[in-house]
């Protein structure tokens, strides 16, 4: 079997734990997939991997399991996110096998695109250069600010579990963990400059990079939308949305509420 089938046979199998939720197609299912692909990556190519590319498929697996756990974590054991995330989020017992399996087969196709940039370069042979070097320095950039995001919105939480978040990361952009995932992603896709070969490879990992920032920021706007009805008469909060960009910091964004076609 060829990486890239090994890969996506991989995520497919991991994936379909959203079988039992639908949502966990797309949240805990996508952590430990991204785990499943860099684990499969690692014991097809461990004899012709060098260590730039060691590094990055420990770092899917780094990733995955960080996020994977957490979310599975939440979802198991906060009471209190259940509770709000019933009234957020469809069960999806009305969903119909053949919707399910759409979602399950193109979230897979997802999670094989935004990965592809590193299993090309192990498919046609390329291997550490100057590209994959950033690329991991990125990588661990964007993994480092996800991890803090969540851990200083659980700290804060803890503390008053009533007020929005705008200590530590949230004070310079809204969506610290998103801008990380996004950081992380960004570095996926410059390690795969200068060994993509193709136009079909190219248009995999743009589709891969593209899909996960377009997904990314419809999260934002749900996410808006929730904090805005919940919080939206406090003063303190509007003062904040205002001058405080929604994903990227120093970017003069801060809202993405009107736009509908951000659907993720």
């Amino acid at each position: 079997m060829s990486a890239l089938g090994a890969a996506f046979a991989a995520a497919l199998i991991v994936s379909a734990i959203g079988f039992k939720k639908y949502i966990w197609f797309i949240s805990i299912g996508y952590g430990f997939a991204v785990f499943a692909i860099g684990a499969v990556l690692i014991g097809m190519f461990h004899g012709n991997m060098d260590a730039g590319l060691l590094a990055a498929c420990l770092l899917f697996m780094v990733y995955g399991a960080r996020l994977g756990g957490y979310l599975a974590y939440r979802e198991l054991k906060s009471t209190s996110y259940n509770k709000k995330m019933k009234t957020e989020i469809k069960d999806g017992k009305g969903m119909s096998i053949g919707a399910k399996c759409a979602i399950w087969i193109s979230a897979a196709i997802l999670y094989i695109c935004e990965t592809s940039p590193v299993i090309f370069r192990l498919v046609n042979g390329k291997g550490t250069d100057g590209f994959v070097i950033a690329g991991l320095i990125i990588m661990v950039l964007g993994l480092v600010l996800e991890s803090a995001a969540d851990l200083q919105k659980n700290a804060a939480k803890k503390i008053n579990p009533r007020r929005f978040v705008d200590t530590g990361l949230y004070r310079i952009v809204r969506c610290p963990n998103y801008f990380g995932e996004m950081t992380f992603w960004t570095g996926v896709f410059v390690t795969g400059i200068g060994s993509n070969t193709g136009a079909l490879q190219w248009i995999l990992a743009l589709l891969g990079y593209i899909g996960i920032i377009y997904v990314m920021f419809g999260g934002a706007r749900r996410l808006e939308i929730r904090q805005n009805r919940t919080y939206g008469s406090d003063p303190e909060y509007q003062a904040y949305v205002k001058k405080t960009p929604i994903m990227i910091p120093l970017i003069p964004l801060y809202s993405v509420e009107k736009y509908k076609w951000l659907v993720a």
